[in-house]
């Protein structure tokens, strides 16, 4: 199974699309990681999420996805490039990993004092001077209460920040991370001359295909297998497949200059209590360490840590 995310369009309302596969790009995550079985999904779930938003960007630049929570994950990061290439990780609120259970929901885990919350950032890479980032940031709540399902939250998020009916189908275990999309475009979309044309029925019709998918088909069967199961009688235009991989862009130069902007005092403190300072990335376990000798080059002048070997990877 490929790593692809495939693009449609309804001929019969302004109705579009996507289908994504992660498997490689999913499986470079776990590598790095590990996490408890139910903490695990709900970032793979992200993953597909956020590929399958980011397919629409219409700029170069990059989405961020997070979830702060309230319960035993502090936090869930997934960012997406414009080429979408990713990378993820989960954060917890403490040492609590070990005794996080299986059957644990999305409540449980983010939103326990119902104090969750969504945050989606657009980030172009070209910004006007002084422009900065989109942000949209929603409850993890809505008018019935919590919502229990990432694919709840990113729909509450479509519709009260960006005002677009979305529905989501998501899945995700130890192999996969998958979902699927469907938006309903304002106006005609561009691709129905007449409105007269337009099928009224249609959104409902595709939403209700749509719910007939379960967790097991979305991560057992190929997107077109399932595309060709729910849509067979529709009209629908397809658009070339994009492929997905998982990318980090940490670097010793960066490291390097996170540490400088915590300042000479405060590096020399880390390094006369252990010999060295030691930075994992988040995002790959990258490991950077920094000796007294790298410590002394990055604070005399700017650029010499470029120069510094970097140390080799360790993952656990």
């Amino acid at each position: 199974m490929s790593d692809q995310l495939q693009k449609f369009m309804f001929s019969a309302a302004p109705v579009r699309g996507e289908i994504v596969s992660l498997a490689n790009t999913w499986q470079e995550v776990l590598t790095r990681r590990s996490y408890p079985a139910p903490v695990r999904n709900m970032l793979g779930e992200m993953m597909a999420a956020c590929a399958l938003l980011s397919a629409n960007l219409k700029f170069d630049g990059t989405l961020i996805m997070q979830i702060f929570g309230d319960g035993p994950v502090k936090m869930l990061v997934v960012q997406c490039n414009s080429d979408l290439s990713m990378r993820a990780t989960a954060k917890f609120a403490g040492d609590v990993a070990h005794t996080i259970a299986d059957d644990l929901t999305l409540v449980d885990l983010v939103n326990a004092g119902g104090h969750g919350r969504c945050v989606i950032t657009l980030d172009p890479k070209s910004k006007a001077p002084g422009q900065q980032p989109y942000q949209g940031i929603v409850p993890l709540s809505g008018v019935d209460g919590p919502l229990k399902s990432m694919a709840e939250v990113l729909e509450h998020y479509m519709r009260h920040s960006e005002q677009l009916d979305t529905r989501l189908w998501l899945a995700a275990n130890d192999q996969r991370a998958v979902g699927m999309l469907l938006q309903k475009l304002p106006g005609d979309g561009g691709i129905v001359p007449h409105p007269s044309e337009i099928d009224a029925d249609t959104w409902n019709r595709l939403c209700t295909l749509g719910g007939t998918l379960s967790t097991d088909e979305l991560l057992s069967e190929e997107p077109t297998t399932l595309f060709r199961r729910l849509f067979w009688q529709e009209n629908v235009q397809h658009f070339e497949p994009a492929r997905t991989r998982f990318e980090c862009t940490c670097s010793r130069e960066k490291v390097g200059g996170m540490l400088k902007m915590l300042g000479r005092e405060e590096v020399d403190s880390v390094i006369e209590e252990r010999g060295h300072v030691e930075i994992h990335c988040e995002f790959c376990n990258q490991r950077y360490e920094f000796d007294p000798v790298d410590v002394a080059q990055l604070f005399v002048a700017s650029g010499l840590s470029q120069g510094v070997a970097p140390a080799a990877d360790q993952r656990h």
